[in-house]
């Protein structure tokens, strides 16, 4: 699977969609992240009306081999969590740039991102 042209890529693995400041951009984490993880047990997001900071961790995943920190790509307040997620971790493994989105958030604004294909670079050095 690539990775979707229309979102943007942090090194952590993470994705955004793209958004002005003020506007609502959707969160998840790319299928390179979801494979590297495993298949995913426990999904711990923020809370809806929290204030997430870019770079800084806002949440864990828990996989049957490890656990993993969520790593936010913009600062913003949150605005919706995806309570599927929740309830079913494995569409974050099946569908992590569809259903398996994580959180939205008001963003206000980003850290460093990463266009598709420099994100493919850093993860698949030989495409």
């Amino acid at each position: 699977m690539s990775n979707p042209e229309h979102l943007q890529y942090t090194e952590e693995h993470e994705w955004l969609t793209t958004a002005e400041a003020g506007e609502v951009a959707t969160v998840g984490i790319t299928k390179h992240a979801a494979d590297a993880l495993g298949d995913i047990v426990y999904v711990d997001l923020p809370e809806v009306g929290a204030t997430v900071t870019a770079g800084e961790t806002c949440g864990e995943l828990e996989s049957t081999k490890s656990v993993s920190d969520l790593y936010s790509p913009a600062t913003g307040e949150v605005v919706e969590v995806n309570e599927a997620v929740k309830d079913d971790n494995s569409l974050v493994n099946g569908e992590p740039f569809e259903g398996g989105w994580l959180f939205k958030v008001r963003v206000e604004s980003t850290g460093p991102l990463l266009s598709a294909d420099e994100y493919t670079k850093i993860t698949n050095p030989s495409a």
